[in-house]
């Protein structure tokens, strides 16, 4: 575990977001006493494609013929 003050927080801050993102437990003190933990976030997998849901609403269209029917299946198949 990694234990700064305050002051070295603000300077070093990307550093310890890097080591909260590789597992390790950053404690940021005050005066010596330990008053936050920072961790990173345990996110579901896909969250971040998730997050951006309805950024294109409306921009996006698929066509009518988009899938083959069952015929046209069955004639591309058969031999």
């Amino acid at each position: 575990m990694t234990t700064v003050n305050v002051g070295q927080a603000k300077t070093d801050l990307s550093r310890l977001i890097a080591l909260a993102l590789a597992g390790e437990d950053v404690e940021i003190a005050r005066n010596g006493v330990p008053v936050v933990r920072l961790v990173a976030i345990q996110r579901k997998p896909g969250a971040g494609f998730l997050a951006a849901g309805g950024s294109l609403a409306g921009e996006i269209r698929i066509g009518d013929d988009f899938e083959f029917t069952d015929a046209e299946l069955d004639e591309m198949l058969a031999p």
